[in-house]
């Protein structure tokens, strides 16, 4: 007797089943000069990729370097185990250490090392400050000669989580492409220079690396209806989504008008994509570009200064029915245009600074839906 097989539909690619794309493209948007190094990335997702709306993030599941691997396996005499490289590389953070790591080491270190190893241990606010900007190679340097069986290293270290980037392209804008806009963090510390993990990660790739990625949808940070107005405000790499934004809404012919705030140091060496927006206001699809460069005068000039400027045009255009997008920085760039949103309203909507609150936070965010952010 013959049964028929049941269909069986592909898994989805998440964080748990990454999709094994490459990469196109890693070019520096940053001009001679500048004090940044903000990446352009391509990745080739093919035709057998994940897919992705405007607003959508890709999450990226990072691997260590192998600069970085080596060092931390030489200091403990275990650079020839291959199995534990590729366990570091694949699974464990190295670039931030945690606090289980240190008490590890402080119980196995001696002499004076154990000592002020088990001192910072014991007090729970130095031991915050001990591992806020140490790795775990700056621990064994604090405790030479310490001994740990490979098969403890991983769980003595915080496991990698994917890191997610606002996707920067339109689906439409290249069949098969996500484009990405990452800022590489680069710092030094205890006499050592650092790179985040996942921007060191995607600065330095190269060739036919495979990258494994997943789209992580967004819950609320849509487009509206094509003939809405919208404002986007995107200081440095918050640019990424309205970028996206731009070309879908050129792509299917949207007539709706398009204003952005773009902000960084300054214009000569850091108006990423400055080119690609130029050319759309040229082109009358970009209805309205304002910009803020910090450092090229006296006094520093943000994104929330230039709404302030712009708030009797930047209100009359809310009260016909814009959107409001922000993208970037939460703990001080969204938060100071909120505040210039409070006084845009204040002034010129002529409200309290309780009714412009009310308007703001409640009637445009949440009732109209008009208020939307992608702040990280």
């Amino acid at each position: 007797m013959s049964t028929t097989p049941t269909p069986t539909t592909a898994p989805a690619f998440s964080r748990n089943n990454p999709f094994r794309s490459h990469l196109q493209e890693n070019r520096r948007l940053n001009q001679q000069g500048s004090s940044k190094d903000t990446r352009h990335i391509v990745i080739q997702l093919g035709s057998s990729g994940p897919t992705y709306q405007c607003g959508d993030s890709l999450g990226v599941v990072p691997r260590n370097p192998e600069s970085l691997i080596r060092e931390f396996t030489e200091k403990l005499g275990l650079h020839d185990d291959a199995v534990l490289h590729e366990t570091l590389a694949t699974s464990a953070v190295l670039n931030r250490v945690g606090k289980k790591f240190v008490k590890a080491v402080a119980e196995k270190a001696t002499g004076s090392a154990k000592d002020n190893l088990q001192a910072i241990c014991a007090d729970e606010k130095k031991l915050d400050e001990y591992v806020f900007d140490r790795d775990v190679v700056d621990v064994l340097h604090d405790a030479p000669g310490v001994h740990l069986e490979p098969s403890e290293i991983p769980g003595l270290l915080n496991k990698i989580a994917p890191r997610l980037y606002s996707i920067a392209s339109s689906p439409d804008h290249r069949n098969g492409e996500v484009h990405l806009t990452v800022a590489l963090v680069e710092y030094t510390s205890h006499g050592r220079k650092k790179q985040g993990l996942a921007s060191g990660y995607l600065a330095a790739l190269a060739g036919e690396v495979s990258i494994p990625v997943y789209v992580q949808p967004t819950r609320h940070f849509h487009l509206p209806a094509p003939d809405r107005d919208i404002i986007m405000v995107g200081p440095g790499t918050g640019i990424a989504p309205f970028r996206a934004f731009l070309q879908h809404r050129a792509r299917h012919g949207h007539t709706g008008r398009n204003w952005l705030f773009f902000g960084d140091q300054h214009a000569k060496t850091d108006f990423l994509y400055g080119d690609e927006f130029t050319a759309s206001q040229k082109a009358g699809q970009l209805h309205k570009l304002s910009t803020a460069f910090s450092r090229d005068q006296a006094d520093k000039i943000y994104v929330q200064h230039r709404m302030e400027e712009e708030g009797a045009e930047l209100w009359s255009w809310l009260q016909n029915g814009a959107y409001f997008y922000v993208c970037g920085d939460a703990k001080r760039m969204a938060k100071d245009v909120h505040a210039a949103l409070l006084q845009i309203a204040a002034r010129h909507g002529g409200k309290t600074p309780e009714q412009a609150e009310e308007w703001v936070s409640v009637t445009f965010a949440k009732t109209e839906k008009r208020y939307l952010k992608d702040v990280y």
